[in-house]
């Protein structure tokens, strides 16, 4: 798609939300305290009249734009303060009628439409001084028609009349009367004054007359009292000692039958307590011994359970560390073993090693002596000569003589005296290399001797 399309297609869907966001901002809703007056193209009444306005309380209307347009009234209540004077009664006399009224606009549906016609863009001063010259010219009117007793005495006829009178006014409006509240209502002439003074100079004297016949009615019926009390009291006290004497006579009959019955009830009292002491007791001494097995009992479980308990916890540390050890002796007896095997092992491989080079040396000589072993041999003997003849030597060397004693009497018949005898007796005692070979199952080589014949033993013959 090109560019200049996905333009031309956002301008379009901008232009149509705009469109849309301003077609619902035309849908006006009305608060609960106000009057929505929607006018301008509303349409035509019944009789076929253009229609001023369209009135809606507790709601919402679309307000087509350029054709309607809306005001709001408000419902607030308003307070007017009507202090009226010089006002003519029927009886010629002019008074002052101070009073508060409390007025607001209509929800009627046709009080609303007058509202609308009349009052839309006026402010709540406007209205106020409006409604105050309505109220004004009504109050006249009403006080003109009514003598000041009625005014004075029967306010709540007054007030009715006042009711009806200005709300009737108030309603071509559009407004609707809330309160009337007529403070006070005064004349210049004191009328209204001395028909307060008469009323209650009326009630002082109506007071007066009533408290005289009441006192007179009292100090009659005092003296009346006083007479029957007379008598009534002399009645009374004859009756009252007959009463009292008689009831002396039952109160001391019955004193000592009460006597009698709480000796009576506390000698079995008195045995019964014991009684129930001695149970008591009884009972306690037994609840006593039943604690007393209970707490041996449980203190003989509780030492059972403590023994039981150490016991197990011992066998238990026991067996672990038996086992432990035991695991311990394996794991390190192995380890010898493994040590040990390995060592062997080592040895066996350095032994194994050191024959393989001999061998392999013994072969190189014997294939240098022309593959003749017995010369191969002789070398060797050769070359370890001087060690073998160490060896001979080391036996007698190291052993230590402090003195020898030697009883010399000349020469042997073999010729050797006794010293060189015992010299040669010890080197004797070393085994010759003849002996070695024969016992490692070897001939000596001839080339480090042969061995004398045996001379004959001529002690045996002889």
């Amino acid at each position: 798609m090109e560019p200049g399309t996905i333009l031309l297609i956002c301008a379009l869907v901008l232009v149509v939300l705009s469109f849309i966001i301003w077609v619902c901002s035309r849908y006006k809703k009305c608060p609960s305290d106000k009057i929505m007056v929607v006018y301008g193209s509303i349409g035509k009444n019944k009789d076929g009249t253009n229609r001023s306005a369209k009135c809606i309380h507790g709601g919402a209307e679309f307000v087509i734009p350029v054709f309607q347009s809306y005001a709001f009234l408000d419902l607030t209540p308003i307070s007017i303060q009507v202090d009226l004077t010089n006002a003519l009664s029927r009886q010629n006399i002019r008074i002052d009628v101070p009073s508060r009224f409390t007025v607001g606009i209509s929800t009627e549906p046709g009080i609303m439409q007058n509202a609308a016609e009349r009052l839309l863009g006026l402010r709540n001063t406007e209205i106020q001084e409006l409604s105050k010259d309505i109220i004004f010219g009504q109050l006249r009117l009403i006080i003109a028609t009514m003598d000041i007793e009625e005014i004075n005495t029967d306010r709540d006829k007054f007030l009715a009349a006042v009711s009806n009178n200005v709300e009737t006014e108030l309603k071509k409006i559009g407004l609707r009367l809330i309160n009337v509240n007529v403070t006070d209502i005064s004349d210049e002439s004191g009328y209204i004054a001395a028909l307060g003074k008469e009323a209650a100079a009326k009630a002082i004297n109506d007071a007066k007359k009533s408290v005289a016949e009441q006192e007179r009615d009292g100090s009659i019926g005092e003296a009346n009292a006083q007479m029957e009390q007379r008598i009534k009291v002399s009645e009374a006290n004859s009756i009252a000692i007959q009463g009292e004497n008689e009831a002396k006579m039952k109160i001391a009959m019955s004193e000592a039958a009460l006597k009698e019955k709480q000796a009576e009830a506390l000698k079995i009292a008195t045995t019964a307590e014991k009684i129930q002491a001695a149970k008591a007791l009884q009972e306690s001494y037994a609840a006593e011994q039943a604690a007393e097995e209970a707490r041996r009992s449980k203190e003989q479980a509780t030492l059972e359970a403590d023994l039981i308990v150490k016991a197990e916890a011992k066998k238990r540390e026991m067996e672990l560390a038996a086992e432990a050890e035991a695991e311990q002796i394996r794991r390190k007896a192995k380890g010898e073993a493994d040590a040990i095997y390995a060592k062997m092992e080592a040895e066996a491989r350095g032994m194994e090693e050191i024959l393989k080079k001999q061998a392999a040396g013994f072969a190189e000589i014997v294939q240098s002596a022309g593959g003749d072993a017995e010369a191969a041999l002789k070398l060797l003997i050769a070359d370890k000569l001087e060690e073998l003849m160490r060896v001979q030597v080391d036996a007698i060397k190291n052993i230590k003589i402090d003195k020898v004693t030697v009883w010399d009497n000349g020469q042997n018949g073999d010729g050797k005296n006794a010293t060189a005898g015992f010299i040669s007796g010890m080197m004797k005692a070393v085994p010759p290399l003849e002996e070695v070979f024969g016992m490692a199952g070897m001939q000596l080589p001839e080339i480090l001797g042969k061995k004398l014949p045996e001379a004959p033993d001529t002690t045996a013959a002889e």
